[in-house]
């Protein structure tokens, strides 16, 4: 059983776009992905120090692993946070924390998009066992995806395929335990399609039956939200974000 109730009254009634949606992505400085602040350009600056080899996804494989490091997992609800604020507070959501790897990417040059998928509430019980009445029954999702050489690459596959990434852990991101989405990113599928799957079966990594809408592609997470909203409405996001902020997401 999720919850209604801290989901915005709008969302069951609001239409989906009519209008041309950019997809184009950008690099484009936004109120969400603020790359102009010198906070972000620090980050940067260390990423390029810490990066194994020149190029632009190596650049973001460090970016990604100083994240880890630098800003701790919590279970934050403001999904329109600026990265400059989740970088001064050192602490920050799975969602902040992506959007923290697609500042970066921008300020490096590497336009980024994402796309919104509706995900069901219920694949965030493990995390909430005693408070399952109380999650939102769906979850509005930005999934980064970042253009490289011509090509739109997804956050998922940011350190390898993800084939190879089942191969290496069959057992797949489960939301359990001390892993977070964000760190699942190095070393585990998380597969929203059931590309993993094989031609008689699903794996234990496929997600897709948790999707229950793709919302398509948007230019920016500013764009996304914009358009459907954030997942909780504004006073459950204060009381719960001054709850949740307060415990490490694990």
């Amino acid at each position: 059983m999720t919850s209604a109730v801290f989901t915005p009254w709008w969302r069951h009634r609001r239409p989906a776009p009519t209008g041309p949606v950019d997809r184009t992505g950008s690099v484009s400085d936004t109120p969400i992905l603020d790359w102009r602040h010198e906070r972000v350009q620090h980050l940067l600056a260390a990423a390029r120090a810490a990066a194994s080899e020149p190029g632009e996804l190596a650049l973001l494989r460090a970016a990604h692993r100083l994240i880890s490091e630098q800003v701790r997992p919590v279970y934050a609800l403001n999904d329109t946070q600026s990265v400059s604020r989740t970088l001064a507070r050192g602490v920050g959501s799975c969602s902040q924390r992506l959007a923290v790897l697609e500042a970066v990417a921008r300020a490096a040059g590497t336009p980024t998009r994402v796309r919104g998928l509706l995900v069901d509430g219920s694949f965030w019980y493990p995390r909430f066992p005693r408070l399952r009445p109380l999650v939102p029954d769906a979850v509005v999702l930005a999934w980064p995806e970042f253009r490289i050489k011509g090509t739109w690459l997804n956050v998922s596959e940011l350190y390898a395929p993800l084939d190879a990434l089942s191969e290496a852990n069959p057992s797949g991101f489960t939301n359990t335990g001390s892993q977070t989405l964000f760190e699942a990113l190095s070393s585990t599928a998380v597969d929203w399609d059931g590309s993993t799957c094989g031609a008689d079966s699903c794996s234990s990594l496929d997600l897709s039956a948790q999707v229950r809408e793709d919302l398509g592609r948007f230019s920016s997470r500013d764009d996304l939200f914009a358009t459907y909203g954030q997942t909780l409405c504004p006073p459950a996001r204060i009381i719960g974000g001054a709850v949740l902020g307060r415990r490490a997401a694990a």
